[in-house]
């Protein structure tokens, strides 16, 4: 079964530069699988790496789409399956569980999932995705005070078969390895406010204006986006705008870590962010697990 290496964690949590080193260490290539740096001109909002940066490692799937382009999770299926079938070793990056979990595992490749976008997915309330999961699947009885059960319900809706009905686990189709850098609360919102801080100042204010202007129907209900734009039609001030960009982005740190310790566990590997020994205890885990069988299709 073919070997894939996925790297994730939260924003500002170092999955991008441990990825780099690991990459150049392992003659790996690169799948994007943050769904946002797929966009074209959605640059420093992303943190989307350097051109120097692309040059030293094979990356795919990164800034090809433009603004305004309908990409998804069936796209984004069939396009990672074919890369993994094509590269010797493959490392997936990113923090867009669903669309990793949709490469790995035996998910139909539903036409519903045409709807699926990149907003549905990352930027939904859980009262909201609760009121989605009852109108899709009336029948299945959830803990709706339980944050963890209704992210799971809610990633679950667009499958073929409805969670009420199916029985049994998904099932990878390669032999998988997830390293999930895990990051204190109080340090990651520490490095959340200093990115925002750098990104304002790396031009992405004008960022957003220009994508409102050249693109304005691309989909700006993305965090970071979404704020910028509504301080740029004066519904909210600057400071405001980055307040929110900052809880926005808490919250959505929370809600990835949540669901990839629920929906992916036998193949996740909690690893401390921080610890001094990172790059090495994670060639050391990369070894051991590729040692466990050949790599082959």
């Amino acid at each position: 079964m073919k070997k894939v290496i996925v790297i994730a964690g939260p924003t500002a949590s170092g999955k991008t530069q441990l990825s780099l080193k690991l990459s150049q260490f392992f003659k790996a290539e690169i799948i994007n699988a943050d769904s946002v740096q797929m966009l074209k001109y959605f640059n420093i909002g992303a943190a989307k790496i350097t051109h120097l940066e692309q040059k030293k490692i094979k990356h795919h799937l990164l800034s090809i789409n433009e603004p305004e382009d309908c990409y998804n999770i069936y796209d984004f299926q069939k396009e990672a399956r074919a890369l993994i079938k094509q590269i010797t070793l493959p490392f997936i990056v990113g923090g867009s569980g669903l669309y990793i979990k949709a490469a790995l595992f035996n998910y139909e490749k539903s036409s519903s999932w045409k709807s699926l976008t990149l907003g549905d997915i990352n930027h939904v309330s859980l009262s909201k995705m609760l009121e989605q999961i009852k109108k899709k699947d009336p029948n299945l009885k959830i803990d709706d005070k339980n944050p963890r059960r209704v992210l799971s319900a809610f990633f679950h809706l667009d499958q073929e078969i409805l969670r009420s009905q199916k029985k049994g686990k998904n099932i990878p189709l390669f032999d998988i390895l997830v390293l999930y850098l895990d990051i204190p609360r109080l340090i990651l919102k520490e490095r959340i406010i200093n990115r925002l801080e750098m990104m304002i100042k790396q031009g992405f204010i004008e960022e957003v204006a220009f994508l409102k202007h050249k693109f304005p129907k691309a989909n700006f209900n993305i965090i970071g986006y979404r704020e910028i734009k509504a301080f740029l039609e004066k519904q909210i001030s600057l400071a405001k705008a980055q307040r929110l960009i900052i809880k926005n982005t808490m919250l959505y740190a929370k809600r990835q870590k949540t669901w990839f310790k629920n929906q992916i566990t036998s193949q996740l590997v909690m690893i401390d962010a921080l610890h001094p020994k990172l790059v090495s205890q994670s060639i050391q885990l990369i070894q051991d697990f590729l040692k466990k069988g050949q790599n082959y299709d």
